[in-house]
């Protein structure tokens, strides 16, 4: 299956790392922004991913960073259920049998919507989901649609791997509900979505950009699962967890979502990206599509928390950025991000 997929480079670019380098965003930036990033302090990675993650799990911050005796003995029993290659991975939904061949062929020339939409068809539920979106607002036609190779059509190539890629994760990442965060799952998804949006503006003009919307789509396939494993395995008297105890809790998740990834069979460069992903702190990733995981991971973060009033909406680009693109790019993603997904501007109190 990855050989249908491109691999696709893009030059390193210093980053410039001042506040000054960051505010200096000319057309790119709003007005609100700059005359108010000067008052905004500027977060490091890890102080994002820890209150991005408190806010998946529903938990409060905590100044408290080494762990506690009880938070050991959890993570060694954690680190018997998920470390390495414990987790039982075919536990987690397998992807539907057609992708794989859906996917192929919506990446050849000989696709036409006959030929897609007689594969579709093999799949009852994926049928159904296909003319409930085409009958949406967004599709809406002056005539009826009355066939399911109508519908194939008017989805386009573009919107039929967007769909079907939602169709199999969504659900899988709304699953990840329960003691911890019963709005967990659809955070994780609020997250994947806005990832892998960012993800395809940051990769535009480099190469195809569907492999970064899968890339960030499936992101946060394996911290759902450590979200149901976390439900049934952590004592209710632990507590709001320390800031240690997350961070490894997160790296077990990213590290399931590596292996998902390749038990689905998704594209080499999708599992490249998501193992710099992962690796990222201490070797910072090379492919572009690697780099622009991260970045989006982070824009996406960002956009969550201050959607949340966890964050200040004019919180500058993270001062530690390895993710190695221009900041100018990373800041236009930023605002095509709030433009696509964002509320209107609005502070904390």
């Amino acid at each position: 299956m990855g050989k249908i997929w491109k691999r696709w480079f893009m030059r390193d670019v210093p980053v410039a790392g001042s506040v000054a380098a960051i505010t200096t965003v000319g057309a790119f930036a709003s007005a609100t922004d700059l005359s108010t990033i000067q008052d905004v302090p500027v977060l490091d990675s890890t102080e994002i991913e820890d209150r991005f993650y408190r806010l998946v799990l529903g938990m409060p911050d905590s100044t408290v960073v080494d762990m506690r005796l009880p938070e050991v003995a959890m993570l060694k029993r954690l680190d018997e259920v998920c470390g390495a290659d414990r987790f039982d991975i075919g536990s987690l939904p397998r992807l539907p049998a057609i992708l794989p061949q859906l996917l192929r062929l919506l990446k050849s020339d000989e696709a036409d919507g006959t030929k897609v939409a007689r594969l579709i068809g093999r799949d009852p539920v994926l049928v159904g989901e296909v003319m409930r979106v085409t009958k949406s607002a967004h599709y809406r036609t002056l005539k009826p649609i009355a066939s399911l190779q109508h519908a194939v059509v008017l989805l386009g190539h573009d919107g039929l791997r967007r769909m079907v890629t939602q169709h199999v994760m969504k659900p899988i990442l709304q699953g990840s509900a329960g003691m911890l965060g019963h709005a967990a799952g659809q955070r994780l998804w609020d997250h994947a979505e806005q990832c892998a949006h960012a993800g395809m503006f940051l990769a535009k003009g480099q190469s195809d950009p569907f492999e970064a919307y899968l890339a960030g789509i499936v992101c946060n396939a394996g911290v759902g699962a450590m979200i149901r494993v976390l439900d049934q395995e952590v004592w209710p008297t632990i507590g709001v967890f320390s800031r240690s105890f997350l961070t490894s809790i997160a790296k077990m998740g990213n590290h399931l979502t590596l292996r998902a990834a390749q038990h689905w069979e998704l594209p080499p460069n999708v599992i490249d990206a998501l193992r710099e992903r992962m690796d990222a702190r201490s070797k910072p990733p090379i492919t572009v599509l690697g780099k622009a995981l991260l970045a989006g991971d982070q824009l996406a973060m960002v956009q969550l928390l201050a959607e949340n009033h966890r964050v200040e909406r004019a919180t500058p680009l993270t001062k530690d950025r390895v993710d190695g693109l221009p900041v100018l790019l990373v800041d236009r993603a930023r605002q095509d991000l709030r433009r696509s997904f964002g509320p209107p501007d609005r502070k904390i109190h």
